[in-house]
């Protein structure tokens, strides 16, 4: 398959999760999560979800953050130059939903890329070598080339990972995959 087909035949299937399965998997998820060796860092990005895209809901992965005093930043996207923002998430920082459905920051502070330690990342697919596959638009491949070369690179995903995806010399791989039922080590 193609990665156009793959990115739509993935859709689909995250499309067809009933609202308390995309709960129930999302907690699953961040409970995988908690048997990572990344609680002893400090900057953590955390993308926000796109409800309209049914990605996998954060707001577990955000309390556990928070509730162990971690740094969260989040992303802002500019999709005219293709590049990610990364803004420190406090208490008092307004969030809205951008035109293209995604809560990000109003305003905040930035946080520069070879700060962060770990990178939850989104995807629509990925293979059993650490290659992932997002909406086509370079947002997160760009982004994780700019940042630390030791910062840890964790997809979450409610499927288990194909066999091999195309891959492009500008792609990078993550170093972990979560799932609701598996750690994928890469």
């Amino acid at each position: 398959m193609d990665k156009q087909a793959l990115r739509n035949w993935y859709l689909k299937r995250r499309t067809a999760l009933s609202p308390e399965a995309l709960e129930e998997k999302s907690m699953a998820i961040a409970n995988q999560c908690l048997k990572l060796p990344i609680w002893e860092k400090t900057y953590f990005h955390l993308f926000l979800t796109i409800e309209s895209k049914q990605e996998v809901q954060t707001d577990f992965l955000l309390h556990i953050l928070q509730g162990r005093d971690k740094s969260i930043v989040v992303p802002v996207a500019d999709f005219k130059t293709g590049s990610l923002t990364s803004i420190l998430l406090q208490e008092n920082t307004p969030l809205k939903i951008s035109s293209y459905g995604i809560p990000e920051p109003v305003r905040g502070i930035e946080i520069a890329p070879t700060t962060l330690e770990v990178v939850f990342v989104p995807l629509l697919a990925y293979d059993q070598q650490g290659n992932r596959l997002g909406y086509g638009k370079g947002f997160y491949d760009r982004f994780l080339a700019s940042c630390h070369p030791d910062c840890l690179f964790v997809g979450l995903s409610f499927f288990e990972p194909e066999k091999a995806l195309a891959s492009n010399d500008w792609d990078v791989p993550m170093n972990y995959a979560v799932t609701p039922q598996n750690i994928h080590i890469f």
